[in-house]
């Protein structure tokens, strides 16, 4: 007999699916071995996958640094000669120094691979595929296979533009932004041949694997909470993860659609994006296409994009701030309405990377509006954060301090935002290192804090061991420091005028003055660079020789924490949890810990907070 539950029809079958599943699960735990492949290639469970997606990250953000480290050697000195240079890009350099056409291409591979194959990959897919089913209560995900199909989709799109670096006429070199006609047009320049091609077949790809990934998110969320998880009891991280991918499943198909387009003006003579080209003389028979076309549909994606990568950062720092305060988060629903904001208006402002590129300057007045509305959601999250540590029990571990540092990079940030959204503002600085400058600390270095925040938080879950906390102070001190060294000077000498994605500055003697600031930033770029070293040394070290962890190290409240160290398929070994209480109960009156399990039912008299 089948008790009836308060719950929905679907909810019921759910649970009643998951409670007939858990003998399942022991016993193929108990009596199942397995091999490499079952275990690394055809691995359906959430937690193996959030490893491999974090582990290709990581790599492809060793190789995205690489080139920055490469092509900020050229700006600082654009004339010497360097070794390592002459060492790693071959042909694509002349004693040393490197082509103009390379430096274009590394700055466009160096961008693609951060945004999409470091920041996705490491924040969604990472921490969505690992927190999304431990924090519900589920087993896994709604579709194991289909989880498993996603990442190895994210895996060849990642070989397929490593392998494009390796193409005789050098790797796509439009900018990671690839407006036509360069990227339209094979004869346009060296890097718009084979490199293109390949760029775009493995964006293709990458979309595919975010699509599947984020509807799988979306309906595990739905789909498979446990027992008395209601949306109003998730933590803010599980909300972030979610809404993350429903801006993923609404924005992705326009880049796809905008690549297809390309491919088809590219390979069989269409003209969507192409329009009177003149080269070298000679009439193209191109009519009718518009690049700004391409534009529209580009930042319909480009934007949002930086939010896909910030939100899930913002959900890891507000559930870390919240633990390590030992305090409740300061406006939970505020901070729910907030991201819900942000989604929305986010797929509503692409116009503004636009105001200069000849569109109506009416259309420029409504994205400026759009934009400075942004503002406020975002302001919410600031002040709600820094109501939490206000007067909290601080416990500074590294993962706090990332957290902090995401706080203090994304109101810095942010708040150039404001000048870059205004169009009366931003033509005086358009393209120019202000730019450059903005986008890196909001969404470059904030992202990647959050990142690192989760990685120091999550890693006893993960890996069964806990991080060396001496190495992660040396590693935050020294980001943090290189960061705002890096990018901060960036906003002057973008005000100066100082374009961005030159090759040399030295033929305009109006840029002079601004030279040195330009060596003072690459020194502090290697410095950045170097300190990551200390990361990979801690993480790796740590998986086989860190300190075993116990169950719950953080006393922590939510889902994940009460299950087993050692790993099993399905999370929890006996019935799945019930959840009584919102995650946030730190240092509440009247009970003996600062902190109370969700799982732990309310006391009579008890209001729920």
């Amino acid at each position: 007999m089948v008790k009836k539950s308060k719950n929905n029809g679907s909810s019921c079958t759910i649970r009643l699916t998951t409670t007939l599943l858990t003998k399942k699960y022991n016993m193929s735990n108990q009596h199942h071995k397995e091999t490499f492949i079952t275990k690394y290639v055809f691995s359906t469970d959430h937690k193996m996958i959030s490893k491999q997606y974090l582990v290709t990250g990581i790599f492809m953000g060793i190789i995205g640094v690489f080139m920055s480290m490469l092509f900020r050697l050229q700006i600082a000195w654009p004339d010497h000669s360097f070794t390592i240079i002459e060492a790693f890009l071959g042909r694509h350099q002349n004693g040393g120094v490197m082509t103009p056409d390379m430096y274009l291409a590394l700055v466009t591979i160096h961008g693609t691979i951060m945004v999409f194959f470091v920041l996705t990959a490491g924040l969604s897919g990472t921490f969505s595929n690992l927190l999304i089913p431990l924090q519900i209560g589920a087993r896994d995900m709604a579709s194991g296979f289909l989880n498993m199909v996603s990442y190895w989709l994210f895996f060849l799109s990642s070989v397929i533009m490593l392998i494009s670096l390796f193409v005789e006429a050098g790797p796509a070199s439009a900018g990671w932004t690839i407006y036509p006609p360069l990227s339209a047009l094979p004869q346009a320049m060296p890097g718009s041949g084979m490199g293109m091609t390949l760029w775009l077949i493995s964006m293709a790809i990458f979309v595919a694997s975010s699509l599947l990934g984020s509807l799988n998110y979306i309906v595990t969320v739905l789909n498979l909470r446990t027992v008395g998880m209601k949306m109003t009891r998730l933590p803010l991280t599980i909300w972030a993860f979610f809404v993350t991918a429903i801006i993923g499943v609404v924005s992705f198909p326009v880049l796809l659609s905008a690549a297809l387009l390309l491919i088809f003006d590219r390979s069989f003579g269409t003209s969507f994006f192409l329009s009177d080209i003149f080269i070298q003389g000679e009439v193209l028979h191109y009519q009718g296409g518009s690049p700004v076309l391409f534009e529209h549909l580009f930042w319909f994606l480009g934007h949002p994009e930086v939010y896909i990568v910030l939100l899930p950062a913002l959900g890891i720092t507000s559930e870390i701030i919240s633990t390590n305060s030992r305090k409740p988060i300061f406006g939970y629903r505020a901070m729910i309405g907030s991201i819900i904001a942000i989604a929305f208006l986010s797929t509503v402002v692409w116009g503004h990377h636009m105001f200069v590129s000849g569109m109506n300057p009416f259309l420029g007045s409504v994205f400026t509006f759009t934009t400075l509305l942004i503002a406020i959601p975002s302001a919410v999250k600031a002040f709600n954060y820094l109501t939490t540590l206000w007067k909290g029990n601080l416990q500074m571990n590294p993962a706090m301090l990332f957290s902090i540092g995401l706080v203090s990079t994304f109101i810095s940030g942010g708040l150039t935002g404001l000048v870059l959204g205004d169009s009366a503002l931003d033509i005086n600085v358009h393209d120019t290192y202000f730019v450059v400058a903005h986008f890196h600390l909001v969404m470059g270095v904030s992202a990647i804090y959050g990142m690192f925040a989760g990685v120091y938080h999550w890693f006893p879950k993960m890996y069964g061991r806990m991080m060396n906390k001496t190495l992660g102070y040396w590693h935050f001190w020294l980001t943090a420091v290189a960061a705002y060294g890096v990018f901060f000077p960036m906003h002057f000498i973008g005000l100066a005028g100082l374009p961005r994605r030159y090759y040399s500055n030295t033929a305009f003697p109006l840029f002079d003055d601004v030279a040195d600031v330009n060596i003072v930033i690459t020194l502090f770029a290697i410095l950045g660079g170097a300190s990551q070293i200390i990361f990979l040394a801690n993480f790796f070290i740590s998986i086989y020789k860190g300190k075993k962890a116990e169950q719950n190290p953080w006393k922590s409240n939510t889902l994940e924490w009460t299950t087993p160290v050692e790993h099993i398929h399905g999370n929890w070994p006996g019935e799945l949890p019930t959840v009584h209480r919102w995650p946030y109960d730190y240092s509440k009156p009247g009970h003996d810990e600062d902190f109370v399990s969700q799982t732990t039912p309310l006391y009579e008299g008890e209001e729920e907070s």
